[in-house]
């Protein structure tokens, strides 16, 4: 895994003695990958897999540092993505649906979770022994299009030098800070801003395991803060040492109290799961997000995938899934670029990522908006779920996965809760 020594950015100007701008350092390759989430180092482990020259740009020191995420999968992404299976914390077969009146229990799979950090960092080494060449400390600037190519341009935060890689093909993976609004105006979205939210974390290291049930249990939390009244968003997820527990809320929260929220939620956790336990605990927080994906995501040979495109599931805040499969299908466009079966990745990257994702994601934008604006329907629908198995079972799939008899369910099931939430 990728590991060098740190460099602050503050005094970067792109300049070099007496004013005048640094000579460039320019490289050319097939694909340039910025961000090496897992959006990103996918893409670089596939598209070097199929002989495709891959460099990527990652900003931080190490790659899958400072990641702020529950780090939980589902079921099969091991095996889907040819991950080791020693990166798998726990293995939980059931999430907790908790509301302000009750819990709602599900069966899951089982799903696993991980760390960030082994998630990340374990992709991009498989990315490396397939042959892709990943660059820390490298912070995304700019891009620019060049006749049949796409220039971009970084700061090697390392040397304090400016840089430029020219690539057929280019996709961003950054994140939720990912400015992509200013790489290209047609990836403009102007509700994004709304609809980020602000993320806190704790690990939660016990000084002895909690209750075996623990770790066999995924729990989600939706609820109205009695301080802010906003909708809150939580979790409590188990690893292997820790737990992770956290929160989300919206964009406009200071710093004070999102804390404030975070501790009043885990002695609410502490009091039900470890009340007679030490702990220590590790804070880590950034910018998610929870609404719909962009409606562009690809244009002149760039592709936008992973969180930075919007695609996350809006109602749990999951997105590892929709990232992992986003960077295999701009790694396959990639291919295609190089072997002569099309001039422009782009097209083909976008038609695969809305095929798959897009029906699911806005909806479940839409089903997240309208259960907030009244929280009793929450616990309508975790009724429902708890009720219907099969239509639980269903929300986990695609909707590309669906037969027609599937699709009649789910609209019956649909139709069921709109009467039920009507009088909610």
């Amino acid at each position: 895994m990728p590991a060098i020594g740190g460099t602050s950015v503050a005094d970067l100007s792109g300049q070099g003695p007496g004013g005048d701008r640094p000579e460039v350092d320019r490289v050319d390759a097939e694909l340039v990958v910025v961000g090496c989430g897992p959006a990103g180092g996918t893409a670089a482990r596939e598209a070097a897999r199929a002989g495709v020259a891959t460099i990527v740009l990652e900003r931080d020191p190490v790659v899958g540092a400072k990641r702020v995420c529950a780090a939980g999968l589902r079921p099969g992404f091991v095996s889907d993505f040819d991950v080791p299976r020693s990166i798998v914390h726990c293995d939980p077969g059931t999430i907790t649906l908790s509301t302000e009146t009750r819990t709602y229990a599900f069966g899951v799979g089982p799903s696993q979770t991980t760390t960030r950090e082994e998630l990340d960092g374990t992709i991009a080494a498989l990315a490396v022994t397939e042959g892709a060449e990943i660059r820390t400390h490298a912070l995304f600037r700019a891009l620019r299009r060049e006749r049949d190519a796409v220039v971009v341009e970084y700061a090697d935060l390392a040397t304090r030098e400016r840089k430029e890689v020219r690539a057929r093909s280019v996709f961003i993976a950054a994140g939720a800070s990912a400015q992509v609004d200013a790489v290209d105006p047609a990836f403009a979205y102007p509700p994004w801003r709304a609809n980020l939210l602000t993320c806190i974390q704790h690990r939660v290291f016990l000084e002895r395991p909690a209750d075996a049930a623990v770790y066999d249990t995924l729990e989600m939390h939706y609820y109205r803060s009695p301080r802010s009244g906003e909708t809150i968003v939580a979790w409590v997820f188990p690893k292997r040492d820790h737990l992770s527990i956290g929160l989300g809320l919206g964009p406009k929260v200071n710093a004070a109290e999102l804390r404030a929220e975070l501790s009043w939620f885990l002695e609410r956790v502490r009091e039900r799961l470890f009340p007679a336990t030490a702990y220590t605990l590790r804070d880590e927080g950034s910018l998610l997000y929870g609404g719909a994906p962009r409606p562009r995501i690809a244009r002149a040979g760039v592709m936008v995938g992973g969180t930075a495109a919007g695609l996350v599931d809006a109602t749990t805040g999951e997105g590892i899934h929709e990232a992992a499969y986003s960077g295999r299908f701009a790694a396959a466009a990639a291919a295609a670029v190089r072997r002569g079966r099309a001039q422009d990745a782009a097209p083909l990257y976008e038609r695969a990522a809305q095929r798959m994702f897009y029906g699911r994601l806005r909806h479940r934008h839409h089903l997240m908006t309208f259960l907030e604006r009244r929280p009793a329907r929450f616990d309508v629908l975790f009724r429902q779920l708890e009720a219907a198995p099969r239509f639980a079972d269903l929300l986990q799939h695609d909707r590309n996965d669906f037969t027609p008899l599937q699709w009649l369910y789910l609209y019956l099931q649909a139709a069921r809760f709109s009467i039920a939430a009507a009088s909610a």
